[in-house]
């Protein structure tokens, strides 16, 4: 997929979190989304990487898992820099849901055209794609981005 296509997924997947962070504290559904949106693209971090083959190791499991340690860590470290009064363990588990879900809507969105990610490398160099789109196919890039912002304003609407 492309640019539009990630952020949309990343919104269509960070929704129902969002909706249910909004109703605690609104300022860290928005801080979530905004998130979310920033590091959807994380994974094509490949593209100019030297060495590194795209939809490779920054495609898997292991990199999500890697990604969402990563700003658990960052959450616990920057807890309470917002005026949001957050505990560590909850801005630990904002990072953390953050990262899984950039990074996780990010390879859903790339498995639905071929060639397919390696998820489970290097355990297994198999290919998991569903393969109902090309990347480049604009309906489904704008389709994707143009639903996930109706459903997040929506859903913003809603909450408020």
């Amino acid at each position: 997929m492309h640019r539009a296509g990630h952020v949309g997924a990343a919104l269509l997947t960070y929704v129902p979190f969002g909706f249910v962070l909004s109703a605690a504290e609104p300022a860290l559904a928005i801080l979530g989304g905004v998130g979310v949106v920033v590091l959807s693209r994380l994974p094509d971090i490949d593209f100019v990487l030297p060495g590194v083959e795209h939809r490779g190791a920054t495609h898997t499991v292991g990199f999500l898992l890697v990604v969402t340690a990563v700003l658990a860590g960052v959450g616990f470290v920057i807890s309470g820099t917002f005026g949001t009064g957050t505990t560590p363990g909850q801005s630990a588990v904002l990072g953390a849901l953050i990262g899984a879900t950039a990074v996780g809507s990010h390879l859903l969105a790339d498995m639905l055209a071929p060639p397919g990610l390696p998820l489970l490398w290097p355990v297994s160099r198999a290919q998991f794609t569903v393969n109902v789109t090309h990347p480049r196919d604009p309906l489904a890039n704008y389709g994707l981005l143009t639903f996930g912002v109706v459903l997040t304003v929506l859903v913003g609407y809603v909450a408020s």
